[in-house]
């Protein structure tokens, strides 16, 4: 898999069929290993080990409904108080991060309101503050730790 612009870290893999799998030790369960699931992994680890996000506090693909349609978030990450505090967004190395990207992290985000996204590729990662009293954002240099 591609290098990220993010720290090394050590992973398990197995044969499945003509398939890659990565064991994702949230869902503790092997899932194919895709572009975009190199980069939740890594982020995932990132997120533990350089921002001490507990990994109690964070569920991976967490359904949501928008415009009667089924979605899923890539990470939602909480505060000890069970309070939706940051949500990410994973795309593909290869994926330009775009306006469609902050566009699809906001519509998912009407249902959690939480405090910080996050859009990464694992090359560029965004992060924005929230502000709902004004309705404003703030972009800001680096991910807030835990």
């Amino acid at each position: 898999m591609q290098e990220l612009n993010l720290p090394k870290y050590q992973f398990k893999f197995k044969e499945a069929g003509e398939k890659i799998q990565i064991f994702d030790a949230f869902r503790k369960k092997y899932v194919v290993l895709t572009p975009e699931e190199w980069v939740r992994q890594n982020f995932l680890q990132f997120l533990v080990t350089e921002k001490k996000y507990s990994p109690a506090l964070i569920v991976l693909e967490k359904s949501l409904k928008y415009n009667q349609l089924q979605k899923r978030a890539d990470i939602l990450v909480y505060d000890k108080n069970g309070v939706p505090l940051l949500l990410v967004e994973c795309k593909a190395p290869e994926v330009k991060i775009t306006q469609d990207a902050f566009d699809q992290i906001a519509r998912y985000n009407m249902s959690f309101k939480v405090a910080y996204l996050v859009v990464t590729n694992g090359m560029d990662h965004f992060c924005c503050k929230m502000n709902y009293s004004d309705n404003t954002y703030q972009f800001l240099e680096e991910i807030p730790n835990f």
